[in-house]
């Protein structure tokens, strides 16, 4: 399992009265992604620019679609362009993912309604591997968790983990993508602000 799995079977078994955005999950899991494929050699960064190493299976299919979609030729992507284009959707990717290994159950198969009781998670193994690690405290996931949000009350994100994730050389790399993902979240939700505002004017000028 992905820390991308561990995030995701995480955010799934957070109370259902905490809140859960698809959005900022996705932007979340694209980071826990770029993060793996650091430490596996996979990709370095140059600045904020992703620079893929080795083409080399890391035998998980998502993770190995995450290494598969980096841009090869200068100029290279920034980690939060490639953000926003790897994390559209990526929450249904991995629930799909989870309800085929058997760690997630849900009635329906259109759709994945992260914010629903009818998905259920499993007691299984990699479930409470993922929960040990957050509960530990380890600095990736919980840095993952800090920037966007995730299970937090509204104030959100009050500081990320003063740690070196993982304590390895690439933990400036992992700060740079954690902050990349904060800042991603900050913008989406700022976009989603906008919406709401504009749709409330829009309503108005009816109403008026």
């Amino acid at each position: 399992m992905t820390t991308a799995h561990d995030l995701m079977l995480v955010a799934l078994g957070l109370p259902h009265d905490r809140p859960v955005e698809q959005g900022d999950l996705s932007l979340a899991l694209a980071g826990a992604e770029a993060i793996d494929l650091l430490e596996a050699g996979a990709l370095t960064l140059d600045g904020d620019l992703m620079v893929p190493g080795p083409r080399a299976a890391t035998g998980e299919r998502l993770l190995d679609d995450a290494a598969a979609s980096f841009v090869r030729s200068e100029p290279y992507e920034t980690v939060m362009d490639w953000l926003w284009r790897r994390g559209r959707d990526l929450t249904a990717a991995y629930g799909d993912d989870l309800t085929r290994s058997g760690l997630v159950t849900r009635p329906h198969r259109h759709g994945f309604g992260l914010l629903s009781a009818k998905s259920v998670l499993a007691d299984s193994p990699a479930r409470r591997r993922a929960e040990e690690r957050k509960a530990s405290g380890e600095p990736v996931l919980t840095g993952l968790f800090a920037e966007a949000g995730i299970g937090q009350d509204p104030v959100r994100r009050e500081g990320s983990p003063d740690e070196n994730p993982g304590g390895s050389p690439s933990g400036e790399a992992v700060e740079t993508v954690l902050a990349a993902v904060g800042e991603a979240v900050t913008e989406l939700e700022a976009l989603r602000l906008r919406r709401d505002i504009e749709n409330a004017a829009f309503d108005n000028m009816w109403r008026g």
